[in-house]
């Protein structure tokens, strides 16, 4: 069955909704401020990096069943379904800015004042629990002058996509997870993800809205958990990589290896901002959760351990490879290379990067603001040409999977350093003549 679904916010779990609804044959509206969002998406060109997005996106506008809008009114007129898939970035305090959601439930509501059908709000944004209800429904309800449950319905579906595999984890997410009221209102959405893979949960909305946490902080914890243990696996002259070979095997007690490989500081749209708000909230609450609030603290401390490994070389001229905070992906958004870039300026490192997926003619949206408030001189450091700038370097950070180790040994000296951030397998590190070393192994 062909739905029609209008889909608010078009970043990277917008966009990649919106294609992938629309490759499985539902009629499709993205819905979003930036022109540019809009313009790019309207002309067949995906609005983000994302592997697949470009091939479905191109598909979808020429089979007419993707299309995008700024005009909110109309796209929640000609659905039945509306996704809300906006950003909730943090304040200074770690408290999420919901002003986005609270935005665009408004012109839902709006909306839905004048439309005689029956309509489906979905918030797939990510936001604490009790969100949905204490703000989003009594947002909805005032605009539209209706009630919730009868009038319309709302449910909480949180995403499990990880940008620079998005596509691959829509169709095939670990789980699917659907939170309402009444198990009545999710026929539609039953429907929906009939065709998609992985166990699929029906729960209260507060319980969905706190899935998704707790699945993004296990995550950080894995992270700091894994580049901690490596730090002292290298101060103990223990062997970092034969250590988590055995480690992650068991997959019985450990659950999976997933994250758990020692590497670079974590980063992005989710794991800090999910963070924060969850210590902000607790200590609202006068809660004490010592762990939690210290896996930030970790992960910052790891950058500074990378500074000092580079400080300690003693050489000035640094070639990063790899700016976005993952590879495949052009979120700079809290990349850990981006506040590392940053603090090797501050003391008075020259410095080079390299990334083959950003390009800041394409960033748009929250993206670009974040950069252009936390290091807006960037794109006077950035090269196209890998090998100039692994030549002309004194030290060369890998922080990207993008790149073949093999490759640049070719072009390295033996005077040169390299430091690994990203834990490259072993048949892709480089090779001699220049030293070696990884950041936590």
């Amino acid at each position: 069955m062909s739905l029609s679904i209008s889909i608010f916010g078009l970043g990277y779990v917008g966009s990649v909704s919106a294609a992938c609804f629309a490759s499985m044959g539902h009629r499709v509206t993205g819905v979003d401020v930036s022109r540019a969002k809009v313009e790019m998406l309207e002309s067949g060109r995906s609005p983000i990096i994302e592997a697949r997005m470009a091939e479905l996106v191109a598909e979808a506008r020429q089979t007419c069943r993707l299309h995008a809008t700024t005009d909110s009114n109309a796209a929640v007129c000609d659905s039945e379904i509306s996704f809300v898939c906006v950003g909730t970035p943090s304040l200074r305090s770690g408290k999420l800015d919901l002003r986005h959601v609270e935005q665009v439930a408004r012109e839902i509501g709006g909306a839905l004042r004048e439309k005689k059908s029956h309509h489906v709000v979905v918030l797939r944004s990510t936001v604490l629990p009790g969100t949905t209800e204490s703000l989003v429904v009594p947002v909805l309800e005032s605009a539209s002058g209706r009630r919730a449950g009868s009038d319309f319905t709302v449910a909480y579906n949180p995403e499990f996509m990880r940008e620079g595999s998005a596509v691959a984890d829509f169709f095939d997410p670990p789980h699917t997870i659907l939170g309402a009221r009444d198990p009545n209102h999710l026929a539609p959405l039953r429907e929906l993800y009939k065709p998609v893979g992985g166990t699929s949960f029906e729960t209260q909305i507060a319980v969905a809205e706190m899935v998704k946490y707790v699945s993004n902080v296990f995550h950080a914890v894995k992270v700091g958990f894994a580049n901690e243990i490596g730090t002292l696996c290298k101060h103990l002259g223990v062997d970092t990589q034969a250590v988590t070979k055995v480690f992650t095997s068991d997959t019985k007690l450990n659950i999976s290896p997933a994250y758990l490989s020692p590497g670079f500081a974590f980063g992005g749209s989710c794991l800090p901002k999910d963070l924060r708000a969850l210590a902000y909230r607790a200590r609202e609450l006068d809660l004490s959760l010592p762990l939690l609030e210290s896996i930030v603290p970790s992960n910052a401390a790891h950058v500074d351990r990378t500074v000092d490994a580079v400080l300690r070389t003693n050489k000035k001229k640094i070639s990063v490879l790899g700016l976005s905070f993952k590879s495949g992906t052009d979120d700079l958004r809290e990349s850990p290379q981006v506040h590392l870039i940053k603090r090797l300026l501050g003391e008075g490192c020259q410095i080079q990067v390299w990334d083959q997926d950003v390009s800041l003619g394409r960033l748009a949206g929250s993206n670009r603001q974040y950069i252009e408030e936390v290091i807006p001189h960037i794109g006077s450091l950035l090269s196209t040409d890998l090998e100039q700038m692994v030549r002309t370097a004194e030290v060369v950070i890998i922080g990207t999977k993008s790149v073949d180790g093999k490759q640049i040994s070719t072009y390295l000296r033996p005077e040169q350093e390299v430091i690994d951030l990203i834990n490259l397998d072993s048949s892709r590190r480089p090779e001699s003549p220049a030293s070696y070393q990884g950041v936590c192994w």
